[in-house]
């Protein structure tokens, strides 16, 4: 365990650095997109969650504690949480717009069974959303490597402050980033959609149904008419409509 260091607080507020992450209104340029607020929203609730643990170590004293409980591990979990949540709710999206495409155009159900995105490829969004952590990624790295200093000395402990701050700010670009691959996720999808809104049932089948029944129906009119020989098969409705008729 280590004393604070002078200075200021040791463990600076995240709220500033996040930049717009911490806007309680939804971000500019959002209309028409993936709605993501509420995960945003939770998601730094939990960073703050994990600053004000952070801060109490420091308080008592102990600031590699500190240090620690906002490490890589932390950050990373944190953001693992948000790419899943935004993973669920574009599957969630795509899920709801297919179904009511094939809705529109009465598309069998066995049909929209197999064009709903399945889990492999539910897997392949995901993985595609946190590729857009990148940035992030490597500021918590370098942040991890100033962590066993941070309680050493008051050139430690400003050097982890600094990672501290350029994690928070890379977070809020790859937050950007992830945003705008939820909605290429979504555009991405819009073709098939569309498809499947456009998909109309083959007609051959009711004209063949059609016509079988009609020349079956002539062909019997011709039958009890009289004008063609009775096969065996229909002597007796034969005889049943002329007993009638």
């Amino acid at each position: 365990m280590t004393a604070p260091l002078a200075g200021g607080p040791a463990i600076p507020e995240l709220g500033p650095l996040l930049g717009r992450l911490t806007d309680t209104e939804p971000l500019a340029g959002r209309r028409g997109g993936v709605p993501l607020d509420d995960v945003r929203y939770g998601f730094v609730t939990s960073l703050f969650e994990l600053s004000g643990a952070a801060r109490e170590f420091a308080e008592a004293g102990d600031i590699d504690a500190a240090a620690s409980s906002l490490g890589r591990y932390e950050w990373l979990a944190a953001w693992e949480r948000a790419v899943a949540a935004v993973a669920e709710r574009v599957v969630a999206r795509l899920d709801a717009r297919i179904e009511a495409a094939a809705l529109e155009s009465r598309l069998p159900v066995r049909r929209l069974a197999q064009l709903r995105p399945d889990e492999e490829e539910r897997r392949a969004i995901a993985v595609r959303l946190g590729v857009s952590g990148g940035p992030f990624v490597a500021a918590l790295d370098s942040l991890e490597r100033t962590v066993p200093g941070a309680g050493r000395n008051p050139a430690g402990l400003a050097e982890w402050q600094a990672a501290l701050g350029l994690v928070a700010r890379r977070l809020e670009v790859s937050w950007t980033a992830l945003q705008e691959a939820a909605d290429a996720e979504e555009a991405a999808w819009r073709g098939e959609i569309e498809r499947v809104r456009a998909w109309r049932r083959p007609r051959w089948p009711l004209w063949l149904i059609t016509a079988v029944v009609a020349a079956l129906a002539m062909y019997l009119g011709l039958v009890l008419g009289g004008f063609v020989v009775v096969p065996p098969v229909l002597t007796p409705v034969a005889r049943f409509f002329w007993g009638y008729f």
